[in-house]
């Protein structure tokens, strides 16, 4: 059980009335500062930064931008930077574009001459041999479908299942067959250095498909940022818990997932892929298509409402807002209406229920242990707030697996920590300097906690550190404590 959270008379700066983040795409539409103060205040947790469109200089400028604006509102913002990753094209046409019928033949091959209406170049030699009779390549987004019926070194001859307009570089998708191809291109390690440069906390990983994607990336990254892995190919499911223990974090990118998938297969990976994620205690991001009838119209619509509803019903960690705050018309609109949809739902007296459905068994460890306790202190007695003192963030991670009622201020030392757990469920991250004992301990968490809205006088707060202090991996203290609500009245 718990009590609605009760403000201090000291509260001050921006506290949510949620737990699950809002991660939204900065674009043309929302990188300036005042737009993203405003995004930040509607709801904002997270920004995200497209590596697959615009040039460094400009998202450098959308970076320091997030950055002023996160020194100016004191509230620690995560910034994932998304690699384009190896996107498949066709080559160009004559005349720009072609229409192909139904039931005709259409050759891809390795001619870098323009295309017409039965043929066009595929730039990738890495699909001439490797594709069968039978395999499907889906264009544009899955809009237009062609079967392969003889596969040669030099040329795969189709026919057309599904007719449309086909246009110069529209993306390929194979969803039946692993793609031999590195999931960093030359442009994508360009990308991930100047994301390093900038101290990026996030790198998102595009269209991996095997564990082993992931190994250069943490290579080149060399210890910086945390790596998220996008789930957005069917191969990338066979080998899917062994994708999550590698990854820090992982993305159900439904945009090219629901194209090589059926439509009514994505929703049920979907929830399997949140379930096992948080089993491990890493964030989970559910992206793309959210909202995006916002990207012309001041509303969504009811069915893109149950959606988001649906990804915060599942616990997920984050919801994500793509073109609808990068490029759309409404994007404080966008943030406002989703932080909306997410506060009613986690005010549904159903919703402690359902996120809890997800079994996530704890190790035989103290500090595994003491997390899972703090969810269930917080169950069966009236807690305000859940004070987290951490240097990595692993016991915050820890406490956010078992989804607590209670909401968590983590207070740690290092500001890229602070940053980079702003996108877990439930975090209010601040940076302070780190204790030194038990005392200083109790004193800082009961200021922090008046500071930060966590309770008022006679609030109970659960307290969780490691002694000795300064030692990350050491959670091994669980306290609770009460406030008296003078505790600012005391000097630091």
């Amino acid at each position: 059980m718990t009590t609605p959270q009760r403000r201090s008379p000291h509260h001050r700066g921006i506290t949510r009335n949620r737990k699950v983040k809002i991660l939204a795409t900065l674009g043309p539409a929302s990188r300036d500062r005042e737009t993203i103060a405003m995004l930040l205040r509607r709801g904002a947790d997270a920004f995200r930064v497209n590596m697959s469109h615009g040039d460094h200089a400009t998202h450098a400028e959308t970076i320091a931008n997030i950055r002023a604006v996160e020194k100016d509102l004191a509230r620690p913002v995560a910034i994932l930077c998304d690699l384009q990753g190896p996107k498949l094209r066709v080559g160009t046409f004559a005349d720009g574009k072609v229409l192909l019928q139904h039931g005709a033949h259409f050759t891809f091959d390795r001619d870098p001459a323009p295309g017409d209406a039965t043929r066009v170049c595929l730039p990738h030699p890495e699909l001439f041999g490797l594709l069968q009779n039978g395999q499907r390549l889906l264009v544009d987004d899955g809009k237009l479908r062609l079967v392969v019926i003889r596969p040669e070194a030099d040329r795969i001859l189709c026919t057309v299942e599904v007719g449309g307009m086909i246009s110069d570089r529209k993306g390929v998708n194979v969803p039946d067959a692993i793609i031999p191809v590195p999931a960093l291109t030359e442009k994508d390690r360009r990308d991930l250095a100047f994301a390093m440069e900038q101290h990026a906390d996030w790198i998102g990983l595009s269209f991996v498909q095997r564990p082993e994607d992931l190994a250069e990336a943490r290579r080149l990254m060399g210890g910086r940022g945390a790596l998220m892995a996008k789930i957005e190919k069917p191969a990338a499911i066979t080998t899917l818990d062994e994708i999550i223990e590698m990854a820090d974090g992982i993305m159900v990118a439904r945009g090219d997932l629901g194209v090589e998938l059926n439509p009514e297969e994505v929703p049920p990976l979907q929830k399997r892929i949140i379930e096992k994620t948080r089993a491990c205690g890493k964030p989970v991001v559910v992206a793309t298509q959210m909202l995006e009838s916002m990207i012309t119209s001041p509303s969504p619509t009811r069915a893109e409402v149950s959606d988001v509803a649906n990804a915060v019903y599942d616990g997920a960690d984050a919801v994500m807002l793509s073109a609808e705050t990068a490029a759309g018309q409404w994007p404080v609109e966008a943030v406002t209406i989703m932080d909306r949809i997410a506060a009613q739902v986690e005010q549904d007296g159903t919703y402690r229920s359902r996120i809890r459905l997800a079994e996530t068994p704890a190790d035989a460890t103290t500090a595994d242990a003491l997390s899972a306790s703090c969810a269930t202190i917080a169950d069966t007695m009236p807690i305000d707030g859940i004070v987290i003192f951490t240097g990595s963030g692993s016991s915050l991670r820890r406490v956010a697996r078992e989804r607590p009622a209670a909401p968590m201020l983590v207070l740690t030392p290092s500001q890229k920590t602070a940053r980079r757990m702003a996108l877990l469920w439930g975090a209010h991250t601040v940076t302070t300097r780190d204790i030194g004992s038990f005392e200083e301990m109790i004193a800082k968490g009961k200021r922090f906690a008046l500071r930060h809205g966590f309770g008022a006088a006679g609030s109970r707060l659960i307290m969780l550190a490691g002694v000795p202090f300064g030692v990350p991996g050491s959670t091994n203290l669980l306290h609770v404590v009460t406030l008296t609500g003078n505790e600012l009245d005391t000097p630091n």
